[in-house]
């Protein structure tokens, strides 16, 4: 608040030696003093004996002692103190004395206390004016009190008479006051700071001379209104240093009439801060308009969380305009009675005031479903509160169609849509573990096509395809939705059939199947015989699992097929007996290491860009003394089963190390071998250590040595294959996955375990036709390559066997190839030559 305090004008004539000449009304009533008896009185009589300054003089000076004889020098300076003390203090009581230092100090208030007549004092600034005469010589002088107060003076009043020079330069920004003309005739030190002028230069410059040209107008303009119109200017400008500095600044004016003239007086602060915080928020929502996905920002209001913000991207997705969401819950676009699991995740992290992140449905504006995978994150305010949630929508809509597209492929047969052998293993599995819990049978039926052969020679491969379409639309409708119908192999199909009642209903079902299956299929105008062996086992007497159930009936469909007839044969415990053959089998395995039959062979992957051998594959044969070279297919099985193939492998991992050490020592490095292992070894609690201490025995770094699954392996152990990868991946070693393809993998799995390469299946491989548009395999193995690539892993094309076949893959990417094409596998000694003679001199 602004206190206008009138001027006492309380002033009096004095002589040059104080006295006092004449006394006004105004000092009478001031000081309570008659005029008669002022006048001849000396100034000093007026004078309180100390003043406010003597006073705090006095308070500042500290008593002082005189130091000891000890130290001359501190006791003459402390005796010369003393003495200029009491000087002090005697000009103070000297009347004359204490004129003349008035008169002396007469360019400058004093700050005084005057005796009043009733023996009071007040507080009042004392100035004197000196009156000269012709010869300029001290006639007199004028004295002139003013700012009169006591003890009871308000303190607003005393503020108020605070002069404007003692208050501009602790203002914190500028100050300044112009006259008509645009010249600075006051300003404070920020004033000159920002504008890097001297007070002469502030004095010589136009306001309008501190902005650029564009600028100026505008400053112009403004001190004309506010000199013309009284109006109040508020502006944000740059002002320009003598440097050429800019400074943004927010300038205030108004005009003040001061001693019968109009000036403008104005501050301005500093928005140096202001600005690049605005310039960042602008840039940061440019960039939320520009984002190409949704953004939402909600407020939280009890359980509703109310849409305050969209960007463009958002209107975009949902077809909904900012105005149409504004101010309302950001749950109206939920699709009804869809991913409820997800939504109550979104409601118990927006209710814990945590991030989330989902993937579910919501209906565009045109009731339209689309994949939303949305992101919410919490926003503190300044108090570490929860204020607000931003969700981030990516419409992955498109991405969910492809992924379902591809698993589609890799999941069924590409000429009859049935599923196939990736497929038949989940929904085999699955329906295990329903019949378990629920104590119900589960048939397997495998079908096997007489004579497929005949039909293709005699009528071409088209002919050959129709009917296993026609063969797989009828065992589709010869089923419940519940069974599952899969296409094994060229022309083998198993059948799954849940929840059996009793043997006899699964007979009649598969008796009914086997007569649709007779019927002919017209093809051409022709009729074409088809006939059908079937194999049944049955869960749980026949198998407790899919491989068993699956072996069952295949070994059940062979005895059904050398009949020669269309017939059906259930498995039998006289089915399962051993052979001769096998026993003899199993009793030369035990020794087959110790008598030295055991050999190794080294297949090369060559690079597919380079042409050079990028890898080898360690092959394991048996030189049988009966039976001749056994390839691994011929007996691994057998030593799975009786878990001879736990020494076999450590015999291959040996023998792999071996040769990696001679490649190193012939300078041969960033060469490995892939090493194929089965569930029963990586079972093993000190699989993964013994591979570290053969390497480290070997001298050979973990990136020498690939560890090759099969992708089956995958499926029916994932928590065990899982641990593997982890311990794999630590140790340094790289996990391949071999026939891919053939198996029915997970693909997130896949990306969780880090696989090094995929090793496309030998199916998929041999399926590729000289002619890549015409053939079904073709669109298989393209499909399986782009999985790999997807996954961001390399692919190796392994079995090539014709020059197509490898043209095909390195056409589609394939980083690697391997095969009889390219190298037939070779022993140790020609592996090395192969890769020694392509070192460079």
């Amino acid at each position: 608040m602004t206190v206008s305090v009138p001027t006492a004008n309380a002033a009096f004539l004095l002589d040059e030696s104080g006295a006092i000449l004449t006394w006004n009304t105004a000092c009478e009533r001031l000081l309570m003093l008659p005029a008669d008896r002022a006048i001849g009185c000396s100034l000093t009589k007026l004078l309180a004996a100390e003043t406010p300054a003597a006073a705090a003089r006095a308070d500042n000076i500290a008593p002082m002692t005189v130091p000891p004889a000890s130290d001359p020098a501190a006791a003459d300076v402390a005796a010369n103190a003393i003495a200029d003390t009491r000087a002090v203090q005697a000009a103070l009581d000297d009347p004359a004395m204490r004129w003349r230092g008035l008169a002396a100090d007469h360019g400058r208030t004093n700050k005084l206390a005057l005796r009043r007549g009733d023996g009071g004092t007040v507080l009042a600034e004392l100035a004197l004016s000196p009156q000269y005469d012709a010869g300029g010589v001290i006639q007199s002088w004028i004295a002139a009190i003013d700012n009169v107060h006591d003890d009871s003076t308000p303190e607003s009043v005393l503020v108020g008479r605070t002069p404007l020079a003692a208050v501009v330069d602790v203002l914190p920004g500028t100050f300044y006051a112009i006259n008509r003309a645009g010249r600075f005739v006051l300003w404070n030190r920020n004033h000159e700071r920002i504008t890097e002028l001297m007070p002469e230069e502030v004095e010589a410059t136009s306001a309008v001379e501190l902005f650029d040209l564009k600028t100026r107008p505008l400053i112009a303009d403004s001190i004309r209104r506010v000199f013309e119109t009284g109006e109040e200017v508020v502006i944000e400008v740059d002002v320009l240093g003598r440097s050429g500095r800019e400074t943004p600044m927010l300038l205030c004016g108004s005009r003040v009439d001061c001693n019968g003239g109009r000036y403008l007086f104005g501050m301005g602060l500093d928005i140096t801060q202001r600005r690049a915080h605005e310039q960042a928020l602008r840039l940061r929502e440019r960039a939320l308009h520009a984002a190409s996905n949704g953004i939402v920002i909600t407020a939280i209001d009890g359980n509703d969380c109310p849409i305050e913000y969209v960007n463009p991207a958002f209107e975009r997705i949902s077809g909904y305009r900012a105005e149409d969401v504004i101010g309302r819950d950001s749950r109206f676009m939920a699709a009804p009675g869809m991913d409820g699991n997800e939504r109550a995740r979104v409601r118990d992290a927006i209710a814990a005031r945590r991030p989330v992140n989902v993937v579910f449905r919501n209906m565009r504006k045109n009731g339209e479903l689309f994949w939303n995978d949305l992101s919410i994150t919490p926003v503190l305010d300044e108090h570490g509160k929860t204020s607000h949630f931003i969700g981030i929508i990516m419409d992955v809509t498109a991405t969910k169609q492809r992924t379902a597209h591809l698993e589609h492929e890799v999941n069924h047969d590409a000429l009859t849509g049935l599923a196939n052998r990736n497929l038949l293993w989940d929904r085999l599995e699955q329906s295990l573990h329903l019949a378990q819990r629920q104590k119900s049978l589960v048939a397997t039926v495998l079908i096997d096509l007489n004579n497929f052969k005949t039909i293709n020679d005699s009528h071409g491969h088209e002919a050959g395809d129709v009917v296993l379409k026609v063969v797989a639309k009828r065992l589709l409708a010869s089923v419940r939705d519940s069974d599952t119908v899969a296409r094994l192999s060229g022309d083998e199909f198993v059948l799954v059939l849940v929840n059996q009642p009793s043997l006899r209903f699964t007979v009649r079902m598969i008796e009914r199947l086997r007569q649709g299956l007779t019927q002919p299929v017209s093809f051409m105008h022709k009729e074409i015989a088809v006939g059908a062996s079937l194999g049944v086992s049955v869960y749980p007497h026949d198998g407790h699992t899919a491989a068993e159930l699956v072996r069952s009936a295949d070994v059940a469909m062979y005895h059904a097929k050398a009949t020669g007839r269309n017939e059906i044969y259930f498995f039998s415990s006289d089915m399962k007996s051993t052979t001769d053959a096998r026993q003899q089998l199993d009793a030369g395995m035990s020794q087959a290491i110790e008598k030295g039959e055991l050999f190794m062979l080294y297949q090369p992957c060559i690079d597919a860009r380079t042409g050079t051998v990028q890898s080898f594959e360690a092959l394991l044969r048996w030189r049988h003394p009966e039976r001749g070279v056994l390839l691994p297919s011929a007996f691994l099985l057998e030593a799975e089963e009786n878990g001879r193939i736990v020494q076999f492998g450590a015999w291959v991992l040996d023998q792999a190390c071996a040769f990696l050490r001679e490649l190193k020592e012939l300078g041969v490095t960033g060469v490995p071998v892939s090493v194929n292992v089965s569930a029963r070894e990586y079972m093993q609690q000190d699989f993964v250590a013994n591979i570290a201490k053969r390497l480290a025995q070997h001298g050979l770094s973990p990136d020498s040595l690939q560890i090759e699954l099969r992708e089956e392996a995958l499926i029916r152990n994932p928590g065990q294959v899982r641990d593997l990868a982890a311990q794999l991946r630590e140790l340094g070693l790289t996990l391949s996955v071999d026939e891919f393809g053939h198996g029915m993998s997970d693909l997130g799995f896949l990306r969780e375990l880090s696989v090094g390469q995929l090793k496309l299946s030998k199916q998929a491989v041999h399926a590729i036709a000289e002619d890549e548009d015409t053939r079904e395999g073709n669109v298989m193995a393209r499909t399986l390559i782009d999985i790999g690539h997807n996954l961001k892993m390399p692919v190796i094309g392994e079995a090539v066997e014709t020059r197509s076949q490898m043209e095909f893959l390195k056409a589609h990417g394939c980083e690697g190839l391997q095969g009889a094409w390219l190298g037939e596998p070779m022993e140790a000694e020609a592996a090395r030559e192969l890769v020694r003679d392509r070192m460079p001199a």
